[in-house]
């Protein structure tokens, strides 16, 4: 379990962006998911503010046991729910904010946790409790300079901004030391007309906008 652990946190790096999945319901949210692995993003996390959110991470943990495919639950604010999620199948819990004993319940069970954080202190406190990626969260609020300022005094840290990151500026915060990326809206706004192609296009493009971006 140890190393599946490693082995989530490299795949979600290699692959660079965390699919942020919301829906208005769960049949919404699995025609989502679909449209977003046909486009190539393979780190999924699906937030406990969609009807249904742990129903669809058993479900979808199911569905997709056997692919290259990895599971995460978002908008989780407490250990109750992370266990819940991680009982689903939930590879990796995401939270908007700092919360300690939700840390603590995802390193006793050896699932990744990826706090969110706004400030040195909080980045140094998840540090300190084993945190390995660092969710910036509202990165709206600051702009991509915010990883090259937090890089100063915490060069070890692997920060994933989440929150305004789209196709226009995702170069910019690659290049400014993210790790990763979260993108939600941005990339599935095509469900909400039912266009699910253009959120398989758009998923594409990300990943290939993160390419780029690590070459140059």
């Amino acid at each position: 379990m140890a190393m599946k652990r490693i082995e989530t946190i490299q795949r979600i790096i290699e692959a660079g962006v965390v699919a942020v999945i919301r829906a208005e319901s769960k049949e919404q949210g699995i025609k989502v998911i679909d449209a977003v692995k046909k486009g190539g993003i393979k780190a999924l996390e699906i937030t406990m503010t969609v009807p249904g959110a742990i129903d669809i991470i058993k479900e979808i943990s199911d569905i997709y046991k056997d692919e290259d495919v990895i599971i995460g639950a978002g908008t989780v604010l407490d250990p109750e729910t992370a266990r819940a999620c991680i009982l689903a199948g939930a590879r990796y819990i995401v939270s908007p904010c700092l919360n300690i004993e939700t840390i603590k319940l995802c390193n006793r069970y050896r699932i990744p946790i990826m706090p969110g954080i706004m400030t040195v202190k909080e980045a140094v406190e998840a540090l300190e409790y084993g945190a390995e990626i660092l969710k910036v969260f509202p990165a709206n609020a600051y702009g991509p300079s915010i990883i090259s300022s937090f890089k100063g005094p915490i060069p070890q840290g692997n920060f994933m901004p989440t929150g305004g990151v789209n196709l226009d500026n995702i170069k910019d915060w690659i290049k400014a030391g993210a790790i990763a990326v979260g993108t939600g809206s941005d990339l599935t706004k095509g469900a909400k007309t039912g266009n699910y192609e253009l959120v398989t296009e758009t998923a594409a493009k990300f990943i290939e906008e993160v390419r780029k971006a690590r070459e140059k």
